[in-house]
Parts: C-alpha cells; sequence; structure tokens
C-alpha cells in the first residue's frame, strides 16, 4: 500500500480540497479515500462541528460513502474519482484503538489518501503534506506535534505580503527546510507542481526535491 496523508495546521484551511484535488488528477490510481475525524471536547460527533452538547457514543465508527452527490466531504472525494471513500470517526485518544478496523477494509488498496493529522502518530506515508495558512495564527495541537514530520508544505497563498510577515511566523520558520509550494483557492488548493512531487514520491524518487 502506498499512502498520501494530508494533515493542516487549523481547520477550514483547504485540507479536503487538497485531497479532492489530488484524487481528480490520478484518477487512474484508483484511491482509497478516508477521512479521519475526532471528536469529543466541545465537537459534536453527529457532524463535527463545534458545539456544547455530550453525546455518548462508541469509540468509533466507520461509514463508507455510497453517494457522489452527497454534499459530504467523502462524497466529494467519490466525485473527484476515488474508487472507495470512507468516513472514520473516533473519539479523542481513541484512534489507536480504531485502527485494525479500517486496516482490514484497505486489504488489497494499492493507493490510500487520507485527510488526517494525528494518524501520523501510527503510519509512516509515502507522503505527509500540511496546509498551511500564514494568515491564521492558530495551530492546533495534533499539527503542532507532527508538523516537523511533513514532506512539504502547501502554502496558502491568500493574504498579502505584509500579512505573511505579521502572523504564522512560527509555522513559515518550520518549512524552511522542506519543500514549500504556493496554492491558491481559486484553484482548489492544488497545483502541477504539487502533484508532480506527489508522484514522485509514490515512485521512491525523493532527490529531485
Amino acid at each position: 500500500m502506498k499512502m498520501v496523508m494530508v494533515g493542516g495546521h487549523t481547520r477550514n484551511i483547504g485540507k479536503t480540497s487538497v485531497v479532492e484535488g489530488i484524487i481528480r488528477a490520478t484518477a487512474e490510481l484508483k484511491w482509497t479515500a478516508i477521512k479521519i475525524t475526532q471528536f469529543g471536547h466541545g465537537v459534536c460527533s453527529g457532524d463535527c462541528e463545534t458545539c456544547d452538547c455530550a453525546v455518548d457514543v462508541d469509540q468509533f465508527s466507520i461509514t463508507e460513502e455510497n453517494a457522489e452527490n452527497g454534499g459530504s466531504d467523502t462524497a466529494r472525494f467519490l466525485s473527484a474519482g476515488a474508487r472507495r471513500s470512507l468516513w472514520l470517526r473516533t473519539k479523542q485518544g481513541e484512534l489507536y484503538t480504531a485502527l485494525p478496523t479500517p486496516g482490514k477494509m484497505l486489504e488489497g488498496d494499492e493507493f490510500v489518501i487520507v485527510e488526517s493529522n494525528s494518524l501520523r502518530r501510527f503510519v509512516k506515508p509515502a507522503v505527509y503534506l500540511q496546509v498551511v495558512d500564514p494568515s491564521n495564527p492558530d495551530f492546533k495541537l495534533s499539527a503542532r506535534q507532527f508538523f516537523e514530520l511533513s514532506d512539504a508544505y502547501l502554502l496558502v497563498d491568500n493574504v498579502s505580503q505584509t500579512a505573511r510577515a505579521s502572523v504564522g511566523a512560527l509555522l513559515l520558520q518550520k518549512t524552511i527546510n522542506k519543500p514549500s509550494f504556493r496554492v491558491r483557492e481559486r484553484d482548489r488548493f492544488i497545483n502541477n507542481t504539487v502533484i508532480d512531487f506527489i508522484i514522485s514520491r509514490l515512485n521512491g524518487d525523493s532527490d529531485r526535491w
């Protein structure tokens, strides 16, 4: 199995769009796509949006998407060309407990793409990308823990040079010694250079970068 993992330093900065773009640009690889969400601590287990409710559910659940036009992130992965699309939801701190189930479901899959930071604790993928928005100073814990393990950074180019200099300095400093690629929201956070980098890593060619 060859895995691409896409994380981000905070929420809602384009991770899903990056996964979608990679699938669309390399649909011939027949990806199995997985979105991993950890809930609890103020995040609702139903839709994973911020809330104040406390929901008592099992440690994890995994569902397979069947509708390309369902409007969910996993539906977007199917619509982009993924062969299969899964959503794994786990309680905070319970991801390791959940891993055997998707592991069995992925047996025989050659190319897997995952939207997650936390999985990096347990799995070393062929490519680990971090989406970074220098205009957003929020830096969630899961991103901090694995940020420097990234193989490359996708820097969201949606702010002025002045703003880049004044915010997100810690994030940008950590990217200096790794490949960094500018991406734009109007391009769905993806471009040919990013795709070339991913393909080279999947082929085992890391010297080029």
